[in-house]
């Protein structure tokens, strides 16, 4: 095959191979997308090849996306091959709109990625530019100017209506703009005129961004990129102060942060760590990130630098200044809330779990494990009674470990029980605690329970219970340890 074939991605289409895409050199041969390949194949004797890959070319698409964040944080998907960006008060950051295209379509070309741009003061009139006169900078309100010799296939009206407009003779988009609305309304549809009016300029479509807009955003551009791990950690330590800043205006603290990095070859690589309250202490900030760094699987590669670093959050909360008490209980709950977000920052939030209270008295579902960072701080019912031992044990078996018990009377306490081979006879036994079974759970085979607090010879102290009550629920109860007590 000649290096110099040109190159087409086929698809399947009604059980024909017809072309989705071509090279430049396919281009300037005339095959145009939909063209079947055996139509290709006689006109052009062995042309190179490839079967479409839409999941490929859509995280392609992604990968681009998330690279033009670096423009602003307003980035949309258009379609299946383009992006939507809202430059709204960003583009001075680059040297005005020229600049800021040039830059963008320089960059792409290096990644080996052509594309066409167009700015202009609507989502509609740029996509149309884009197609049809890449480069176009329209300057504010000029819109409808910029379209009218723009043909009426690039309203994006389906196949029929567009063949319909040009069979009346409306073939370009001015033709369109100066004919009145309702009849175009009557006859094409009331989508034809909202299309003639988001080309204009009368009407904005909003895009959806792909991401959140963060609430406080710093970032640092290189004009040398920068590849040491010390250079990228003073670096995030001073956005971190920035960042913090910013909270501090705000008088909110962040609950979620990200740290971007964008590499000089156009890859993105976003770390992100989460607080169990409101913070916006850089120090803090700082030591989580080491942690998330040190901890990742994947770390961090510079390659050949990184030329923009950004750190942002994307939900914040009131801060409110906490004042250690005199008995220091303050400061010990800052030290656990450090610990937890060190852990969450290591081994993932979702991984550090909180016990929160059920609201039920079956002893093993009282308390339910979640995400600490979801789970609500609650403060316990303590079961305890100033002087006395504490009434339920601190852990549970869960299932409770089935055991042979000897009582004195059928509905007694224990005199003895057998434990994972282990014969313990009992010393003292504090008991019954009754606890029914929730009705609205209840099965055939729910028994009531009576648990006792009870002390071997050698001092050991278990919680036992007794399931089903003699002579009423069944003939044979059945015995299992639930607790141990510490």
């Amino acid at each position: 095959m000649p290096a110099e074939a040109p190159l087409l991605i086929t698809e399947k289409v009604k059980g024909a191979l017809v072309i989705a895409a071509r090279d430049p050199a396919a281009i300037r041969l005339g095959l145009a997308p939909g063209l079947t390949l055996a139509e290709a194949r006689a006109r052009i004797a062995d042309p190179a090849v490839a079967e479409a890959d839409p999941a490929a070319d859509a995280a392609l698409l992604e990968r681009i996306a998330d690279w033009c964040d670096r423009y602003t944080p307003l980035v949309a998907l258009d379609g299946p091959g383009g992006l939507m960006l809202d430059l709204t008060g960003v583009a001075h950051l680059f040297g005005g709109e020229a600049a800021m295209l040039e830059d963008c379509l320089k960059r792409l070309n290096t990644f080996g990625i052509s594309a066409r741009i167009a700015i202009a003061g609507s989502a509609d009139a740029a996509r149309a530019l884009a197609r049809a006169r890449p480069g176009s900078i329209v300057p504010p309100g000029g819109e409808a100017l910029a379209v009218r010799d723009l043909p009426v296939t690039l309203l994006g009206l389906d196949a029929a209506r567009s063949l319909a407009l040009t069979r009346a003779g409306l073939k370009t988009i001015g033709d369109l703009i100066d004919r009145p609305r309702a009849p175009l309304a009557a006859r094409f549809g009331a989508e034809c005129v909202d299309r003639i009016a988001g080309l204009t300029g009368l009407v904005h479509h909003p895009i959806s961004p792909r991401r959140l807009v963060p609430v406080a955003l710093a970032e640092r551009i290189f004009f040398e990129p920068v590849s040491r791990t010390e250079d990228i950690e003073a670096t995030l330590a001073g956005l971190a102060l920035d960042v913090a800043r910013l909270l501090e205006k705000r008088g909110e603290g962040g609950r979620r942060f990200e740290a971007v990095f964008y590499r000089v070859d156009g890859f993105v690589r976003r770390i992100v760590v989460t607080t169990s309250r409101p913070n916006r202490d850089a120090k803090a900030l700082i030591r989580l990130f080491r942690e998330k760094l040190d901890a990742l699987s994947d770390p961090l590669e510079a390659g050949f630098g990184f030329d923009l670093v950004r750190l942002g959050t994307f939900a914040t909360e009131p801060f409110d200044e906490i004042e250690t008490s005199l008995d220091g209980r303050a400061r010990d709950e800052d030290a656990l809330t450090d610990l937890v977000d060190r852990l969450g920052a290591r081994f993932g939030p979702e991984h550090v779990l909180r016990f929160v209270p059920e609201d039920t008295h079956i002893p093993e579902r009282r308390a339910r494990a979640v995400p600490v960072l979801a789970a609500p701080a609650v403060r316990w019912q303590a079961d305890l009674v100033a002087g006395e031992p504490p009434l339920r044990p601190l852990s549970l078996f869960n299932p409770p470990e089935p055991i042979e018990a000897l009582a004195e009377v059928p509905d007694g306490p224990p005199l003895r029980f057998r434990w994972r081979r282990v014969l313990h006879r009992v010393a003292r036994a504090e008991g019954p605690e009754r606890i029914a079974p929730e009705w609205w759970r209840m099965s055939d085979d729910t028994l009531d329970r009576d648990y006792y607090r009870v002390e071997d010879q050698e001092g050991r102290r278990f919680w036992l219970y007794r399931e089903g009550l003699y002579g009423q629920e069944t003939t044979n109860p059945r015995w299992y340890l639930h607790g141990l007590f510490a």
